[in-house]
């Protein structure tokens, strides 16, 4: 078993030097965040379905920390530190060790640590160009590692936030849509009940007590709710404080109030989510979806057709690629280009690297402006596995 354990760190340890050989020739500084990050920098950023598996604790002084998620994070904290004012562009690359909690501890495929090898581009002012670069550079380096059957899917989400700016709906619903797209199930019921014309939580004491609330007076709300707990007898949920469950409440009422989404609109998002297929088909059919809906998302297709065109004309592969608009990965810090690189069949497909745009990250873990910003990592333990499988 130890020998066993010896030949595979030895065999990931080449395969890493094979990856960051490439990025560094393609101008990449190799770089080493910490291991350990500041706790609420992730928990803000990240993510709900990959905060609930970060491993978090406090150190001796009280502070609260975490084992590092994801790389992307690190890096970015890094990339501040060195450059404070976020006007320098700067490409780094990076291999190490990544901690998330596992349900299935017995899954090899999914371990508690892992590693990743990858690349953060920071920046960049010609986006497109930069998107081009690391998509091509992430497919370079799992060819250069050995693997030669792959598939690639790509999304946009930025295009999605831009079909929801476009269409006429209640700003509130806008922002709540915003918030749900990376938990499909919640969208999706949050969507049919706005489209049936049901409030979401409408029955039920918290709605109940949210309608005796005032949104224009958190303070005495704040006493309402209070007065309402001791009176039934409830303690306090869980870790949330009585601001926290007042906050949430008022939301609630919020939502109860807020103007209905016409049946129309929650149409046209749901024919937009369904489109998937071949990079060009898809992105003609979002483009007849928007044009059949009167929305002026020209600028943002365009995009996406340059975007293809320039990969295809790079020599990528696009005839097994797919292009779905609902695909936006588990990471809430992506605003634009998502892209996955996978292996297996499309029944049983197998992550292997991804990536994609993050524009608005940095400005929110402290840059004075936002910056625009890119990278894609490598899952190395899959890749070497996958090679391996091939072989």
């Amino acid at each position: 078993m130890a020998a066993e354990s010896a030949k595979e760190f030895e065999a990931l340890e080449a395969q890493a030097t094979t990856l960051l050989d490439v990025f560094k020739r393609a101008g990449y500084e190799q770089v080493a965040p910490s291991i350990i990050q500041p706790a609420d920098i992730f928990l803000d950023q990240i993510g709900e379905e990959i905060r609930s598996r970060t491993y978090v604790f406090t150190d001796l002084t009280g502070d609260e920390l975490c084992l590092r998620p994801d790389l992307t994070v690190p890096v970015s904290r890094l990339y501040l530190e060195r450059h404070p004012d976020a006007r320098t562009e700067a490409r780094y690359c990076y291999n190490g060790p990544a901690f998330r909690f596992q349900p299935d501890r017995d899954n090899q495929a999914h371990p508690r640590e892992f590693r990743q090898a990858g690349i953060e581009c920071f920046g960049a002012k010609d986006r497109e160009s930069a998107d081009v670069e690391v998509v091509l550079l992430a497919v370079e380096a799992v060819r250069a590692a050995g693997l030669k059957d792959f598939r690639l899917r790509f999304g946009d989400i930025g295009l999605f936030f831009a079909l929801l700016d476009a269409l006429e709906l209640p700003e509130r619903w806008r922002l709540k849509l915003h918030h749900y797209f990376w938990r499909p199930a919640g969208f999706h019921a949050l969507l049919f009940n706005l489209a049936k014309g049901e409030r979401p939580d409408s029955n039920g004491q918290a709605a109940a007590l949210a309608r005796t609330l005032d949104r224009d007076n958190p303070e005495k709300s704040e006493e309402l709710v209070a007065r309402y707990l001791d009176q039934q007898g409830l303690p306090l949920a869980g870790n949330r404080s009585l601001s926290e469950i007042t906050a949430r409440l008022l939301d609630l009422l919020g939502d109860l109030r807020a103007e209905p989404l016409r049946k129309e609109v929650a149409t046209v998002i749901d024919y937009y989510l369904a489109v998937a297929g071949k990079p060009s088909e898809a992105v003609k059919r979002v483009a007849m979806i928007a044009k059949g809906a009167g929305l002026d998302i020209d600028a943002e297709i365009d995009a996406c057709v340059r975007r293809f065109d320039r990969l295809s004309k790079s020599g990528l592969d696009l005839s097994r690629a797919t292009f779905a608009t609902e695909f936006g990965r588990s990471l809430e810090y992506y605003s634009g280009l998502v892209f996955q690189i996978e292996v297996g069949d499309e029944r049983d497909a197998r992550q292997i690297a991804g990536g994609g745009r993050y524009d608005g990250l940095l400005a929110n873990i402290g840059a004075p402006r936002e910056v625009p910003a890119i990278g894609s990592a490598i899952h190395t333990e899959r890749l070497l596995a996958a090679v391996e499988r091939k072989a």
